[in-house]
């Protein structure tokens, strides 16, 4: 009987994580509401797995508290000080012009997302692009190049988001002793092309002058403010019960898988919390190579939904973007990258 009901979850939850992944795609009011439909559904996989307890409620309430006063305080500081902010990136355009005013802008706040952390580095990069002469379609794109920046940058320290936090912490001991650069050592050179390349991307997308030198502070609310932070908080509530919920699924079938497979499976990550499945997957017995695939193929996918990162729902929630919205704008660059990270990984490994 016990494996029987061991069959029925875990089929319960693979048809949860489909949902997860295409119901917002195919039903309109999922994507409108996309944070209250993660949660619904990370209601269902901690209740399929029988994960209830008192500490994940606490842990759901609680972690999401920094979070969503980050986005609350500085966005009010943006609605108030946010010409000043609007004035020294159109000096910076002028200096450098708009195609590398937007790759330094992309470049460096991907590689300063590691010290500012991934959250501020996916604010700042909002009320930015927010106020840029762009259209919606040029936006968005930028939107998706500038997260997955920041996702790759930030994992190239402890500070920068919780998945490099969590792999530091299961590498401290022998044989790598994992100190606060460890990752950028072992990552560094890895994700400087891709840093570089998303700035390039970035880049082709100014044809004109961008910034506006009349634009004084940001158009929002303070109702508008606190609605974004309560989404957010919402949004990052659900990921943290529905990583825990399909936890089990994970430790089920990829725990045990090699590294090349696992980097396709990884892709995963574009729904689940990628520090989730770095807490399953990183073991201080695997390889440098190993770890290698297995850290960038959670940091690539990150960036292919809405719900990946922090970053993403973060610049989806301030500028308004839908899920097809950015799997438009995501999945052709991002899952490109992935394959030529992945040869190039095997090449090169």
């Amino acid at each position: 009987m016990e494996n029987v009901l061991s069959f029925w979850q875990t089929l319960l939850l693979a048809l949860l994580v489909g949902a997860v992944l295409f119901v917002p795609f195919l039903w309109h009011k999922a994507e409108e509401n996309l944070e209250i439909f993660l949660f619904v559904c990370s209601l269902f996989a901690v209740s399929i797995s029988g994960v209830w307890s008192g500490h994940l409620l606490a842990e759901a309430a609680k972690e999401p508290v920094l979070i969503s006063a980050a986005v609350l305080i500085l966005g009010l500081l943006f609605k108030r000080f946010g010409g000043g902010l609007n004035a020294l990136m159109h000096r910076l355009e002028n200096r450098t012009g708009p195609k590398l005013f937007l790759f330094l802008f992309v470049f460096f706040l991907g590689a300063a997302s590691s010290l500012i952390t991934a959250i501020i580095a996916a604010l700042l990069a909002a009320e930015v692009i927010k106020g840029l002469r762009l259209n919606e379609h040029e936006k968005i794109r930028l939107v998706v190049y500038a997260c997955f920046a920041i996702g790759m940058g930030a994992v190239l320290t402890p500070v920068g988001e919780p998945l490099s936090t969590i792999v530091v912490a299961r590498l401290r001991e022998a044989p790598y002793h994992a100190g606060f650069f460890f990752l950028l050592r072992l990552l560094g050179w890895w994700i400087l092309p891709g840093l570089v390349l998303f700035a390039l991307l970035s880049a082709t997308l100014a044809s004109r002058p961008l910034t506006d030198p009349n634009r004084s502070v940001s158009a929002d609310t303070n109702a508008t403010v606190l609605a974004r932070a309560g989404k957010v908080y919402l949004f990052v509530a659900a990921l943290i019960l529905l990583g825990e919920g399909l936890k089990p699924l994970a430790q089920k079938t990829i725990s045990h898988l090699s590294g090349k497979v696992l980097y396709w499976i990884n892709s995963l990550s574009a729904v689940l919390d990628n520090a989730t499945l770095a807490s399953i997957e990183i073991q201080p017995s695997l390889s440098a190579e190993t770890l290698v695939f297995l850290l960038m193929s959670l940091v690539l996918a990150g960036g292919l939904l809405i719900p990946g990162n922090i970053p993403n729902i973060i610049c989806a929630s301030k500028l308004g973007i839908k899920s097809r919205q950015w799997a438009r704008a995501a999945l052709p660059a991002g899952l490109v990258c992935m394959l030529a990270y992945f040869i190039l990984l095997c090449v090169l490994l």
